[in-house]
């Protein structure tokens, strides 16, 4: 079955199909794992971004970047375990390792049960193109389960498997069709900036959230369509969120990481696991 069928009804997950998972999170807990940290330069030896989030029976993974399943695999995670996968916008290193995975899913984890991707409109376009260019013939393939795409745009607010996810538009490059998210279990918030010039909308992306994902690209001079550290700074005061974790850190703001844990922020690094 190809990403052209019909969506899952309700765009949720049928639980008759689905596997016996591992799920690290307590059943009234929410656990965040950084897999991927790093800019689309792979600055510091970063990945690209990946987050896995692990709450009541489902596993949720927010952008899935170029080389996420080397970084997915050396944690020791398996595919398997993903029951929807979240992407932020389109850039490759935030939604360029889908091919892997799913190629990965197929021949290597023979998985059966569903596996849906919810992200900006022109997803499904942009994944036909990457499987025709990186693997030809793969979009035809006779897929051993069943994955969908479901396209939405910023101010939307959806469940999938289980999560709230509510979307919003925030500046990034044109053409990548960029949005802010939360994710919520119903007792536990994760807020997460994606790729973003500064907009006030970032305050209510964090509202009152236990733990808020924030890009910071640059330590000292602005650059296009993200944020650098001293604008960040300036606007922490604003910020309700419970716990603030920075990443996608290029080589410059990687040096301004004491400045950050000296304002009360916390540095995200592959691999760093956190509770809610």
């Amino acid at each position: 079955m190809s990403f052209l069928s019909d969506p899952v009804a309700s765009f949720g997950l049928d639980p008759s199909n689905k596997a016996t998972p591992h799920h690290p999170a307590s059943v009234d807990g929410m656990k965040i794992t950084i897999v991927g940290s790093g800019d689309a330069f792979g600055s510091g030896g970063r990945a690209h971004t990946c987050i896995r989030l692990d709450a009541r029976a489902a596993t949720v993974v927010v952008d899935f970047g170029s080389g996420s399943m080397t970084a997915w695999q050396k944690l020791g995670f398996d595919s398997n375990d993903i029951d929807a996968v979240v992407i932020s916008h389109l850039h490759g290193d935030h939604f360029g390792g889908i091919p892997s995975l799913l190629l990965h899913a197929q021949f290597v984890a023979h998985r059966r049960k569903p596996l849906l991707f919810v992200g900006p409109p022109g997803l499904k376009a942009r994944l036909q193109d990457m499987l025709d260019l990186f693997f030809p013939g793969s979009p035809k393939a006779d897929w051993s389960f069943a994955w969908q795409v479901r396209e939405i745009p910023g101010g939307r607010k959806i469940t999938v498997a289980g999560l709230s996810l509510e979307t919003f538009d925030v500046i990034h490059s044109p053409g990548s069709m960029p949005t802010g998210m939360r994710l919520s279990d119903g007792k536990h918030v994760f807020a997460y900036s994606g790729d973003t010039a500064w907009t006030d909308v970032l305050y209510a992306i964090a509202a009152d959230a236990d733990l808020f994902l924030v890009e910071c690209s640059s330590g000292d001079e602005p650059i296009p369509n993200h944020l650098h550290w001293p604008q960040l700074k300036s606007k922490l005061k604003g910020f309700s969120a419970k716990r603030i974790l920075v990443t996608h850190l290029g080589p410059s703001a990687i040096a301004k990481i004491p400045e950050m844990q000296a304002a009360g922020l916390s540095v995200a690094n592959d691999g760093l696991s956190l509770d809610l």
